[in-house]
């Protein structure tokens, strides 16, 4: 993506929701050489974040609920967690989590847009977000997949005030024209009980040696690497447990 730090309304953050900490550490640590801490404050919950060189990338939870799934969260920056909320209701979303105070790190939120896919808001005070974008094992794009473009398009763009560049197969999102991520509309190919999603794609220097790596450590390619036409080289990938999230060629970013 073209933005390289967190703005008011562009991703700032990818969480993996799991019900194997250990296993995913072990996982991603493979795949793209992060190193994990784990926040050792009880009430952290076994929070934990990982790590390339000095900057924090990305973060690694346990399951909160029993409901919850094993899946990548998108969280997107805002300067008032709470009005956004009240947009996020007004324009037909659902605000599942909070607003609620993270320690002194910002206020966070946890919504669905009125497709059903999941995401989540961060106000940042003390923790701005990820320190690096699109270098190699960090967050470079992120997609939303959904069955009614068109509803996505309105609320989003209510919400957050993104831009929206469409061509025939694709549709971008951006802040102030700036490219940060996309949709694609789920047709016949998707499983009706795949629900909509937000899905990140993290950088990598090599999509194919990536997608063999997650493979060797019992990951599985559910598209395999290809090079969209005048795009980047994309595979997306199941890790093992579960959880979907893309791959594509750093500096292939558009």
């Amino acid at each position: 993506m073209k933005l390289d730090v967190p703005v008011p309304g562009g991703p700032c953050w990818a969480e993996l929701g799991t019900d194997d900490l250990a296993a995913a550490q072990r996982f991603y640590t493979e795949l793209f050489g992060w190193r994990c801490e784990t926040d050792p404050r009880e009430e952290a919950g076994g929070y934990t974040v990982a790590h390339l060189g000095d900057a924090d990338v990305a973060a690694l939870s346990p399951l909160y609920q029993k409901s919850q799934p094993v899946a990548w969260n998108v969280s997107f920056g805002v300067s008032d967690a709470d009005v956004t909320a009240r947009m996020i209701e007004e324009a037909g979303g659902k605000v599942l989590v909070g607003p609620m105070d993270v320690f002194d790190m910002g206020r966070f939120v946890v919504a669905l847009d009125p497709g059903g896919a999941a995401f989540q808001l961060w106000q940042a005070h003390a923790f701005p977000g990820a320190g690096l974008f699109n270098a190699p094992g960090s967050l470079g794009w992120v997609e939303l997949l959904t069955r009614d473009t068109a509803r996505a398009e309105a609320f989003y763009t209510t919400v957050f005030g993104w831009t929206v560049a469409t061509s025939e197969y694709y549709t971008r999102w951006g802040v102030g024209g700036v490219d940060f991520g996309g949709m694609i509309a789920m047709d016949d190919k998707f499983p009706p009980e795949v629900p909509p999603h937000w899905l990140p794609y993290f950088a990598v220097a090599d999509v194919d040696a990536a997608a063999a790596t997650a493979g060797r450590a019992d990951g599985t390619a559910l598209m395999e690497p290809t090079s969209v036409p005048d795009g980047p080289r994309i595979a997306v990938l199941r890790d093992p447990r579960g959880a979907l999230f893309g791959v594509y060629r750093a500096g292939d970013e558009r």
